[in-house]
């Protein structure tokens, strides 16, 4: 499935501008949000971002888990590869986004609401963890009619990668990708995204779980999802065989679960159809020395795009893991979910 830059990847989630400036425990505290963790804004938390901007000397800068994953994609793969759907508001915010993914060649097909702001992120830096606080204002108003309307960029497209995010806004747009995939032998991608969604939107996460071919989370949210689904292990391999032998809408293709773990190794978890033992294998992460790392926010976001991408050009699953990998390892050199320009090219390690 090598790519021919025909838009063969299509990505849906929640676009954001993430305001992200540098604070401490007591930043934190006073917001009541943990160092590495990411959560929806309530009414106590609105004064974040006006904070982060004022006191924080806050960057602004495009974001959006998916969004990211995107850029990331199409920074490996040839022009006119990716493109990616979600709501935003019509207002100068979401001209920096659109700005933005235009430096990255990312074609964005946005829904426009008329009353609700663009969404934002506040993003908290503390030493190298970082935790994320959203409003999803415009982000939330997504509706599956927008997809309808581009339904063609669907049928082009033979790889959907949906952020887990986007399950707590419009479920019945998840499932006409997943069930497009199923039907047609496409790829469909699910990232878990957060530790609150196995948590809080177990039920809808549970309804796309057949349709996943691949489902990247970290070891954080692998073990949300075991506590919530009764699990009873902490074991990040005994998770990842659970969740890829779980049972399967489109039996052409074996399930495969992908865990990062921060610097420890990535397991991959390949599931099969005929009832035989759940493989889980290890591969070591790109070393990094810790004074070359400027900003962690967005590296799993960068591994899925690079993983992703592979995935578009039809690489053994061990290339694609590397090629995560690799864009994680730039990514987290610079500011924010971002890649360095000029265009560094894929060596593979």
């Amino acid at each position: 499935m090598a790519s021919s830059g025909d838009y063969q990847l299509l990505c849906l989630e929640n676009p954001l501008l993430d305001i992200q400036g540098k604070g401490d425990a007591a930043f934190l505290e006073k917001y009541g949000l943990k160092p590495n963790d990411a959560i929806l804004a309530e009414e106590k938390h609105m004064g974040i971002y006006e904070d982060l901007l004022q006191n924080h000397n806050a960057k602004l800068i495009a974001g959006g888990a998916a969004q990211n994953t995107a850029r990331g994609a199409q920074y490996m793969l040839p022009a006119k590869s990716v493109v990616y759907i979600g709501c935003v508001g019509k207002d100068k915010y979401s001209d920096i986004l659109l700005e933005a993914n235009r430096e990255a060649g990312l074609r964005a097909e946005y829904r426009y609401d008329e009353s609700a702001p663009t969404g934002r992120c506040g993003v908290v830096i503390t030493g190298h963890d970082r935790s994320m606080c959203t409003d999803l204002a415009a982000a939330n108003c997504y509706k599956i009619e927008h997809l309808q309307a581009n339904w063609s960029l669907v049928e082009q497209a033979k790889v959907f990668y949906v952020g887990g995010y986007h399950l707590t806004v419009c479920v019945p747009a998840v499932m006409a990708l997943a069930e497009e995939a199923a039907a047609k032998n496409k790829v469909f991608i699910l990232s878990l995204s957060a530790p609150f969604i196995p948590q809080f939107f177990k039920d809808p996460l549970d309804q796309t779980a057949p349709y996943w071919d691949y489902v990247i989370g970290n070891e954080t949210e692998a073990l949300s999802y075991a506590e919530s689904h009764n699990l009873n292990t902490k074991d990040i391999a005994a998770i990842a065989k659970h969740m890829a032998g779980l049972p399967k809408k489109n039996t052409a293709r074996p399930r495969t679960v992908i865990i990062t773990q921060g610097t420890d190794p990535t397991l991959v978890a390949v599931g099969n159809n005929s009832g035989a033992e759940v493989t889980v294998k290890e591969f070591p992460v790109h070393p990094i020395d810790k004074s070359e790392i400027n900003d962690t926010n967005g590296a799993g976001d960068a591994f899925a795009g690079g993983f992703v991408a592979g995935i578009v050009e039809g690489k053994k699953l061990e290339d694609c893991v590397d090629m995560g990998q690799w864009l994680a390892k730039l990514s987290i050199r610079e500011l924010g979910p971002s890649y360095p320009y000029p265009k560094q090219s894929y060596a593979p390690s």
